[in-house]
């Protein structure tokens, strides 16, 4: 019987890889589907302070939590902000639970994210997606009544 390797011992990917080392598809693997980067924010022009609101852009889905139009969200809404390799130490605004924010800050995954679960339902099982929490674009007049706290928890 040959003797082959204990893949099982083996580390995750993002466990052995920078963010910068990733391929595309490990990369997009990383976004754990909880939609907090598409709530629209406020940022106070004093202070720079960003407040979340529980409003969700145009284009996400506020059932399955994912974006209608993927590859043209950046054409369809103005100030959609692509996540890159280059751009992501300047977003301070991604959440404390974001996987790439807490990667970035040499910080493993969190119990309840799909790669670590294996289950693409476990962050809202968790109760850390936007799922059941937001309101439509449509139904939002004035964004400074929608201004929430729960997004940046951990």
């Amino acid at each position: 019987m040959p003797n082959l390797p204990n893949y099982s011992d083996a580390k995750p990917f993002w466990q052995q890889k920078k963010l910068s080392e990733m391929s595309l598809d490990e990369w997009d693997s990383l976004c754990d589907g909880c939609a907090k980067c598409c709530l629209h924010k406020l940022e106070d022009e004093d202070s720079g302070e960003v407040s979340y609101t529980n409003v969700a852009c145009s284009q996400l889905d506020i059932i399955s939590c994912r974006c209608k139009n993927y590859f043209e969200r950046t054409i369809l809404v103005a100030d959609c902000v692509e996540l890159t390799k280059e751009n992501l130490s300047g977003l301070k605004w991604l959440p404390q639970s974001c996987a790439y924010r807490l990667l970035n800050e040499g910080k493993d995954l969190y119990w309840w994210h799909p790669l670590v679960s294996g289950d693409p339902n476990s962050v809202h099982e968790a109760g850390v997606s936007v799922k059941d929490r937001v309101v439509e674009e449509k139904d939002a007049f004035d964004l400074e009544d929608f201004i929430v706290t729960w997004p940046d928890e951990e």
